[in-house]
């Protein structure tokens, strides 16, 4: 592989781009050069990932709330993202943020981001309990992170050459399945599944897979440099379309994985399978947050107002009718009954998937962080298992 490839790869570019690619994406308002023609008393300048917009269906805000959304897709990539709103003057520029949880304590001890009132969002309380307590949320027992989309992730699998179901990221890692399995080219996703196998397994103590110290974290990556010298792995996977290939194929039988993946080999005739890991799931969040500028522009009472329309059902059934994501409670079900535009069965049938994910495996989910408290040892132990 060229380095510079190697260098520039991220998890979470892709997962936008797969969006794009099967025609999910919705259409951005940009902000850049418009935003001082608008009445920012009745707008809001919205920093976020991608797959967060709804295109020209914001004007419902408008409607409901006389509030003019300006959307800026802030490109999913961490790092940036807390570089701009750092050393750069996205937290100014913006009056509010949407990004993969786990950015948040390091904005919050910036002073970049402010916390939320939860007594100004009523239907905060609606939210799923297990969701209120994702733990990258909070800092120092304030909520900064606001979860308005949740999923999980685990295992993509062939039964057929597997010889059954699969139940355990042991597949991964066994032997009989040399050369035959494969992880993504990405620590914030791979490290994580490891970090489960080995803590529930009993074999490396661990405390959190999604936040490890440099010990745990040493010992997690030393065991993936050991099993790819070993052969184990066909590849390491970059992105949607390589993915895909990988299952369609037959070159692996298993994979750690995105679940829209399953779907788009079983379109194509091929019998995919996503696991119920008895070791539990990667949970994953995409969180709102406050900007500084919006207390300097007195826009927090609005955002409060705009925070608890999201959630409170339309969001919900439109994000999932382009995304196939879900807002985490049954507003959107709610909604769905009332409206003709939306299929509430359908919206039923995507709540539940999501729900019995984490609830029907005794609740057991590891929650990805996008920025764990030794990120730049997991840059650099990354850059060791590419190069071993």
């Amino acid at each position: 592989m060229e380095k510079s490839k190697e260098d520039n790869y991220n998890s979470n570019w892709s997962r936008r781009d797969f969006i794009r690619v099967v025609g999910m994406t919705g259409v951005g308002l940009s902000v850049l050069g418009i935003t001082s023609c608008v009445d920012t008393k009745h707008s809001l300048r919205f920093y976020g990932t991608g797959t967060l917009d709804i295109g020209d269906k914001w004007k419902k805000l408008e409607q409901d709330l006389k509030i003019k959304l300006l959307f800026q897709d802030n490109g999913n990539d961490t790092g940036p993202v807390i570089a701009s709103m750092i050393n750069g003057t996205a937290a100014m520029d913006f009056d509010i943020g949407g990004l993969q949880g786990g950015a948040e304590r390091e904005l919050a001890l910036a002073n970049k981001i402010l916390p939320w009132d939860l007594s100004k969002i009523p239907n905060w309380d609606k939210t799923w309990e297990w969701v209120k307590n994702i733990p990258h949320c909070k800092v120092d027992g304030k909520q900064y992170g606001l979860p308005v989309v949740v999923n999980a992730d685990s295992i993509i699998y062939l039964p057929e050459k597997i010889g059954g179901t699969v139940d355990s990221y042991e597949v991964i890692f066994d032997p009989k399945f040399k050369g035959k399995t494969a992880m993504e080219d990405a620590w914030i996703n791979s490290a994580i599944f490891a970090a489960i196998y080995l803590k529930e397994n009993s074999i490396v103590k661990i405390d959190n897979p999604g936040d490890l110290s440099e010990s745990e974290l040493g010992s997690v990556m030393e065991f993936l440099i050991k099993k790819k010298k070993e052969g184990q792995f066909k590849t390491f996977w970059r992105g949607w379309e390589d993915g895909v290939r990988l299952i369609k194929s037959g070159e692996v039988y298993a994979m750690t994985g995105w679940e829209p993946i399953v779907y788009e080999a079983q379109k194509a005739g091929i019998k995919a399978e996503y696991a119920v890991p008895r070791e539990g799931y990667e949970g994953w969040s995409n969180d709102l947050v406050i900007h500084i500028g919006a207390e300097k522009r007195e826009l927090i009472d609005t955002i409060h107002k705009f925070a608890n329309w999201e959630l409170d059902g339309y969001y919900g059934c439109e994000l999932s009718k382009q995304r196939g994501y879900i807002v985490p409670n049954d507003n959107s079900i709610d909604y769905a009954r009332k409206s003709k535009e939306y299929d509430v069965a359908e919206q039923q049938k995507k709540l539940e998937h999501v729900r019995n994910k984490f609830m029907n495996n005794g609740g057991k989910v590891f929650w990805q962080n996008t920025r764990p408290k030794n990120y730049k040892l997991y840059e650099e132990w990354w850059s060791k298992l590419r190069n071993a």
